[in-house]
């Protein structure tokens, strides 16, 4: 495994790849700890505590990296271009012109591209002037201004400085996805978390619970294993093809399989959800005012409301994500096309039928396992008061990320030398 590696690095292209990778998410690090223009850093280091509470602020701070509790240029993370890709896919199933968009290819997925965009900048813009409000809330507990002359020209200074922030993580990403490894976007988030780990790690050694210390990384060990399996987990359809004329030549039938995915929809729905939750705890934060904070309250991630809403969420974009990705009705008609079938099904609408239910029941139990997985800190924590630094989302998101990467290594290595990057 360790030869197949470094026979990874010996690939011109794929070395350059990711250096390209490694270098933007240097950068994108680098920014976390540049603090926005017109702030106060020893007032922020005095309120850093807000951050790290259990509640939203520590949710979003560890998906920006730790960017917010610094109030950084990148104190945003990618979080914004997350919730306008949520938006504009939910918008491409009511809207006609949206749908038609989507269905025209490379071209149409370009401008559905340009409207997230778009609508990233407007909602970073709405999203720093709450986070610039917030800020100067929490300078109550700093005993000094955070926001050095809060005046309307330097909140715009500001507001433009994290939106900017924020559209240069989306341009890095989409530059990752293209230039370098792919998957550009999940591996910020992923950076972002895999930065926080070394305060995990002390979280953990520094637990006064001697129990939780001692069981903490079996529990970890066992929930990576059953993440590992469950994503890795596929049903496989048998294919049959029959002997076809082309021309002149007779082609020779054989047999493979179609394989299904346990979770084809793999760490999206974890994002998308923790995305939709995170939202009215944020508004809640932002408003300040009584409503607001009962709303923040009920909406806690410690608490069960938020489990239950993360739940239902998951599910529902894990089927959602799993329709998009896979359309049963297409892949029936492409086996039709191509002489293929299902032994035992008849071809066409039959076979786009039994795809439909043997994806309809694999989905159900990779939605559970991943909603599951999600809610067993908070549950945790709830029975043993034990302090875990890294929530289930987070874990999903980690590791799917990390496996989704190696796939795509494995892949780009296989088209040139014809070799497992694994073995």
């Amino acid at each position: 495994m360790v030869a197949t590696i470094l026979n990874a690095f010996t690939v011109g292209e794929i070395r350059k790849k990711l250096a390209i990778t490694a270098l933007l998410l240097g950068l994108y690090r680098l920014g976390d700890h540049i603090p926005a223009p017109g702030i106060n850093a020893a007032a922020v280091k005095s309120i850093q505590s807000s951050f790290g509470s259990g509640g939203i602020l520590n949710l979003l701070n560890v998906f920006s990296g730790g960017g917010l509790s610094r109030i950084a240029i990148f104190a945003l993370g990618i979080m914004p271009y997350i919730t306008a890709s949520i938006i504009l896919q939910l918008l491409t199933v009511v809207v006609p012109s949206l749908e038609k968009l989507q269905k025209e290819g490379e071209a149409g997925q370009a401008r559905i591209t340009q409207y997230t965009r778009y609508l990233t900048v407007g909602l970073a813009f709405a999203q720093s002037i709450g986070y610039v409000f917030l800020f100067r809330s929490l300078q109550k507990g700093a005993g000094q201004d955070v926001i050095v002359n809060f005046t309307l020209a330097k909140v715009f200074l500001i507001v433009i400085s994290l939106t900017a922030g924020c559209v240069m993580i989306m341009w890095m990403g989409e530059l990752i996805t293209q230039r370098g490894i792919g998957n550009g976007i999940s591996l910020m988030i992923f950076a972002s978390i895999v930065s926080r780990f070394p305060h995990g790690v002390q979280a953990w050694w520094t637990n006064p619970d001697q129990v939780f210390r001692v069981m903490m990384p079996f529990l970890a060990l066992a929930v990576i294993a059953g993440i590992v399996f469950v994503q890795e987990g596929q049903r496989r359809i048998p294919i049959q093809y029959a002997k076809r004329v082309i021309g002149r030549r007779m082609t020779q039938g054989g047999q493979t399989y179609l394989p299904l995915r346990v979770n084809m929809a793999g760490v999206i729905p974890v994002i998308f959800a923790a995305s939709i939750m995170a939202f009215p705890p944020t508004v809640g934060q932002l408003i300040q005012k009584p409503w607001a904070q009962s709303i923040s309250n009920f909406f806690n991630p410690q608490g069960w409301h938020y489990v239950l809403g993360e739940t239902v969420f998951i599910v529902l974009f894990t089927y959602f994500y799993t329709a998009v990705t896979f359309n049963p009705v297409d892949q029936a008609e492409n086996l039709k096309k191509y002489g293929g079938f299902i032994p035992g099904v008849r071809p066409g609408r039959p076979t786009a039928e039994f795809l439909d239910r043997i994806l309809a029941r694999l989905t159900f139990p990779g939605a559970i396992f991943l909603a599951f997985v999600a809610a067993l800190p908070t549950i945790l924590i709830n029975q043993t008061s034990a302090n875990f630094f890294f929530g289930g989302t987070s874990i999903l998101i980690v590791i799917g990320v990390a496996l989704d990467t190696m796939k795509q290594l494995e892949a780009q290595l296989m088209m040139r030398n014809y070799e497992g990057f694994l073995k």
